[in-house]
């Protein structure tokens, strides 16, 4: 008899669609040029590790397409936030990867989210370029 037969398997939790809207979007966007813009937040500090929670949550739930590979960026960024030993090199690569992909998404997009999207995507740039020197 096979023994993992008997062996109840968890039910997977459903996941309910997050709807977010474009006055959301907006906002979170503005929320996070703000936080960048202000320079790059304390490792110590939640404030960044929420807006990460944010981005990839918001990620996930949209409907568009190529956002993969940001949502793993985040996926990494938000790990390498928490461990001890992360060196800045190894963060510097993550948020260049993220504002190059960035980019790509505003090169994409042509809607009112082009511009700060652009925006977006150069300061991610510019703060991995900070953290590599």
């Amino acid at each position: 008899m096979d023994s993992t037969a008997s062996t109840p398997q968890p039910t997977p939790t459903p996941t309910i669609p997050l709807d977010v809207t474009d006055q959301q979007n907006s906002a979170l966007l503005e929320d996070t040029l703000n936080l960048l813009n202000a320079g790059a937040p304390d490792k110590a500090g939640q404030h960044g590790l929420a807006e990460i929670d944010r981005w990839t949550e918001v990620l996930r739930a949209s409907e568009r397409p190529g956002l993969a590979k940001i949502i793993q960026e985040l996926v990494t960024l938000r790990r390498q936030l928490d461990a001890t030993d992360t060196q800045s090199h190894d963060l510097a690569e993550t948020l260049a990867t993220l504002g190059a992909e960035t980019s790509k998404v505003a090169d994409e997009t042509s809607d009112d989210y082009r511009g700060p999207l652009t925006q977006l995507g150069k300061l991610l740039i510019k703060l991995g370029s900070s953290l590599s020197r």
